[in-house]
């Protein structure tokens, strides 16, 4: 057994998708499930429950993905002490679920200041995010707010940010500039997966609900990039943080949405406690660039 069997192991019960895991992994599905297979029969037990519609973990893959996130921390830690005691000046590690503007602009100065600190970027779905931040595999995180938050991290609020409506260019709402709520009404809907940003799923939902309709979802998407492909593609309508207008995507079009209770809250998240030196000056850098006018009012 190796440590990369251990990622493997994680990347699927995390995922419970083969396929999404491989992805993750950057490899392809077939050596991802022969791998998983050659473990099992070397530990002589099943790790996953599998079907043609579902993956699913056995009480043996719950206890061995426990231990693996154990090893691979402490393997991680273990680095992280070697790198200080030869010339290093640090590392830090980030996990981000939406890349905002204020973060690009603090990295950037970060970067300038202290170019020996080594960097570390991810990005991460929101739930394997903030686990990552509670198990200590990250210093900082940069993500939605949600409802419910890990009592062990701290939240701050970088900026509320409105949603707009994502269109292809030939739509019929593309003449408005502003669009009201109960014009989504009749229309084909790209929503989010609920396990990817619960918070603004569920508000989404209870928005257009309160306006006296229900959305009409056709497609689930993983990810900004896939919805804004579907939209080009002519599958339906999204909605969609107010940064993505800066990705200038052909084939999609934005409007403003007229609906005050639909925004997104973006935070930086992090540990209680002492922060690390490095992690503490990154964190003011940060609040100093989100004080600046330019970058607010891109946030806003």
């Amino acid at each position: 057994m190796e440590l990369r069997h251990f990622r493997y192991v994680i990347a699927v019960a995390e995922e419970l998708n083969f396929g999404r895991a491989a992805e993750r992994l950057n490899m392809s599905q077939p050596p991802l499930s022969h791998q998983i297979r050659l473990l099992e029969e070397e530990l002589g037990v099943k790790l996953f429950e599998r079907t043609k519609r579902r993956v699913q973990l056995t009480e043996a893959g719950i206890r061995l993905v426990e231990e693996a996130r154990k090893v691979l921390a402490q393997v991680d830690r273990a680095a992280k002490v070697t790198s200080t005691t030869t010339g290093n000046l640090g590392q830090l590690t980030i996990a981000m679920s939406w890349e905002r503007t204020v973060m690009v602009e603090s990295l950037r100065i970060f970067g300038e200041r202290y170019s020996q600190v080594h960097v570390d970027l991810q990005r991460l779905p929101h739930a394997q995010l903030i686990r990552g931040l509670v198990e200590q595999r990250f210093d900082v995180g940069f993500t939605l707010g949600m409802p419910a938050r890990e009592p062990t991290l701290i939240y701050e609020t970088l900026a509320w940010e409105p949603l707009v409506v994502g269109l292809p260019p030939d739509h019929r709402l593309v003449d408005a500039e502003r669009l009201q709520l109960r014009a989504l009404a009749k229309e084909r809907y790209i929503m989010f997966e609920r396990d990817r940003n619960p918070g603004l799923y569920d508000e989404i939902i209870a928005v257009c609900r309160n306006a006296g309709f229900s959305l009409n979802a056709m497609h689930e998407v993983d990810s900004v990039d896939s919805g804004m492909a579907l939209v080009a593609a002519g599958l339906g309508i999204a909605l969609f943080p107010t940064a993505v207008e800066d990705l200038h995507r052909d084939g999609i079009v934005f409007r403003q949405l007229d609906a005050r209770a639909l925004k997104m809250e973006s935070v930086m998240v992090y540990r209680r406690g002492v922060p690390s030196d490095v992690l503490r000056v990154f964190l003011d850098i940060v609040r100093r660039v989100n004080k600046k006018p330019d970058i607010r009012r891109h946030n806003a």
